[in-house]
């Protein structure tokens, strides 16, 4: 496959085949995929090929094999030129998103207290395969509710404030979600698992604010050097990924009738606003709602353990919460016109610029916070949109696996894991030893390198450091 370097930071592949745009790669040429062991390039040319996409088929430095679309993929269709909604594009766990609070202490006032605090998380907070949530809903009334409110219901309900809203992509809930779209048995799903952190690279972590890049603009979010923090990150459980099974079954059955043919069926797909389409989008957000209400309750419970245990004073007050695996209807300029697009990002983050509509008045003219969660033991960034950021206001959404889980649990035992972050300062509590090798550090990229690539590549800049002294895993 032919790649060539246009700018330090940007590659392409060419069009070939069926592609009807070029394929734009942002990363260092040490980011790049591994062709003998990686096949996401292929899958960034096969993104090429949907009808209806204009632009670019994007990959973000973070990118990695995915289903159908790569992660760290983004790729905007125009439903007016018959673009497609693809499950692929968004993935399994639809609204898997970062959520980051900070708090009213500084590191120095933590004393003693982190292994209590710890221990005290992680009893809380469901975590793990097939775990139950903190929020046993009463029925299906109420998962409705959920489904359509997100964490505007949850706040509703006395688990959070408003504040947590306006700091929330959305403010809180997407507002066309159509839960008849979604399944009895994602409704099953997702019925006892609301407030819960589930498995594989879902985490909480307590950490502290390392470097300040931007003093302003960490300001405006909130943020100081030495600061505790708290990053949330995880999705909507199994009632997202049920959603994907089901919609992509669907799509893969009538794409014949839209005459959309795939090169590979993980990318099933239909016309935006054919009913399959529409279907998907309604069920997609209703999923979105669901992300951020897990979040929301969450947040919750961490405020609870933060004032049982260091006082009422420890305050967490909700930097921002944003989505990475979601698709969009965004208005979008391409070719000096302004179109509605639909923008699909899938283990990517929106990074609206300074002075976007879409960002609440006390952020707008900074940009919008974007949260860059690292692997487990090394550092998260908090980064912000840019004027002219491209690949329609994307940058990346973490640091990119390298290692298969396999091959991660292969790499190190459980205890060595362990032993090491007890070293560097670093308390954790897994639910499995096997769950902790699986997310080992060395299974990921370098995040430094990630960023240092997005940041370059004019899609973000950087605003702090955040760094893990407590990592409650799934």
């Amino acid at each position: 496959m032919e790649i060539v370097q246009r700018a330090p930071y940007r590659f392409e592949l060419p069009r070939h085949g069926d592609m009807r745009v070029p394929g734009v790669v942002f990363a260092s040429r040490a980011l790049l995929p591994d062709l003998a062991q990686d096949r996401s390039l292929e899958q960034v040319a096969n993104v090429a090929t949907l009808p209806g996409i204009v632009e670019a088929s994007y990959a973000m430095p973070d990118i990695h094999w995915g289903y159908g679309f790569p992660i760290g993929g983004v790729a905007a269709t125009d439903p007016e030129h018959g673009g497609v909604i693809s499950p692929g594009g968004v993935g399994f766990d639809i609204s898997c998103g970062v959520r980051l609070l900070a708090a009213s202490l500084d590191a120095g006032e933590l004393g003693g207290a982190l292994p209590r605090l710890t221990d005290a998380l992680a009893a809380v907070i469901p975590r793990g395969p097939g775990r139950g949530g903190i929020w046993p809903l009463s029925g299906r009334a109420e998962m409705t509710a959920i489904l359509t409110g997100g964490a505007r219901y949850a706040v509703r309900q006395g688990h959070g404030t408003d504040r947590d809203l306006a700091r929330c992509e959305d403010n809180g809930a997407v507002d066309d979600a159509d839960p008849s779209m979604v399944s009895d048995r994602a409704i099953a799903r997702g019925m006892h698992q609301v407030g819960s952190i589930g498995s594989g690279n879902h985490f909480l972590e307590v950490q502290v604010v390392d470097e300040v890049f931007d003093q302003v603009t960490a300001d405006r979010f909130g943020l100081r050097a030495g600061q505790v923090c708290v990053l949330i990150h995880c999705g909507s459980r199994g009632l997202g990924h049920q959603i994907c099974t089901d919609h992509v079954r669907v799509m893969d059955a009538v794409m014949h009738r839209y005459r959309i043919s795939v090169p590979d069926r993980q990318l099933a797909c239909a016309p935006v606003g054919s009913p399959e389409g529409r279907g998907y989008l309604g069920a997609m957000a209703a999923a979105a709602n669901y992300g951020r209400a897990n979040r929301q309750l969450l947040t919750e419970a961490t405020r609870d353990v933060f004032r049982r245990v260091l006082g009422p004073a420890a305050e967490l007050d909700l930097v921002y919460d944003v989505s990475h695996n979601l698709a969009k209807l965004e208005r979008h300029e391409v070719g000096g016109t302004r179109r509605i697009l639909c923008v699909h990002r899938k283990g990517a983050t929106r990074a609206l610029p300074p002075g976007h509509d879409d960002l609440p008045a006390d952020l707008r003219s900074a940009g919008q916070p974007v949260l860059i969660p690292g692997s487990m033991g090394t550092s998260s960034y908090v980064l912000a949109g840019v004027p002219g950021g491209g690949a329609f206001n994307s940058t990346c959404h973490g640091a990119g696996r390298v290692l298969s889980r396999h091959q991660a649990a292969r790499s190190v035992t459980g205890h060595e894991l362990r032993q090491r972050l007890k070293r560097q300062g670093i308390a954790v509590r897994g639910t499995s030893a096997r769950g902790l090798t699986e997310e080992a550090p060395e299974a990921y990229k370098d995040v430094t390198q990630v960023v240092q690539a997005a940041a370059g590549a004019g899609l973000c800049r950087r605003v702090a450091r955040c760094v893990p002294v407590g990592v409650v895993k799934g």
